[in-house]
Parts: structure tokens; sequence; C-alpha cells
């Protein structure tokens, strides 16, 4: 695995936001938890809302908006399954030894 993940969506090259998969794993979950759990108290409160009126150009930027940090959580949440299913080959791999 490569040190330095770009993030997912970002096509430029260099890329210039990235993950770096040798971060504590701990580290790694919180950034992904922070993402995650924002995204979806936004979508929470919104949903709580019985009247919104807004109009297509509006929820497409919406959109936009909070699929960029889930995006973010889930490639952080992908480094982490990676390091973890390592773990457990080289667990394996030690323990049959």
């Amino acid at each position: 695995m490569e040190r330095y993940t770009p993030l997912t969506g970002i096509d430029l090259v260099p890329a210039s936001l990235l993950i770096d998969s040798e971060a504590p794993l701990d580290v790694l979950h919180a950034m992904a938890d922070y993402r995650i759990r924002t995204v979806t108290q936004v979508l929470e409160n919104i949903a709580f809302r019985s009247e919104m009126e807004t109009d297509a150009v509006i929820l497409s930027d919406f959109a936009q908006l909070v699929a960029i940090p889930l995006r973010d959580g889930c490639d952080l949440m992908d480094v982490i399954g990676r390091r973890l299913r390592m773990q457990a080959a080289e667990t394996e791999e030690t323990s049959v030894s």
C-alpha cells in the first residue's frame, strides 16, 4: 500500500489532499468519524424541518456540499479497512508459523 492516498474525486495531478495510510488507526478513524457524523447531523437537521422550499440549483449545490466530506470519510474508512486486513493477514501468518 502506498503511504499517501489521494482523496477520491480530486483528479488533479499531483494530488494535494492526501491520506497518510501510515497514520495511527485511531487518528484515521477519528477523521472519518468526524466527517461522516457532520454530514449525518446536517442531513438530520434538514430532515426534521417541516417546511423548506428550495429550487433544483440549491439542492444540487447542497448535495455536492455534503457529498465531499462523506466521500472523504469513506476514503478514510477504506484505508482503515486495508490496514486492518493487512494486520489480520500478518497475524494469521505468524500464528501458522
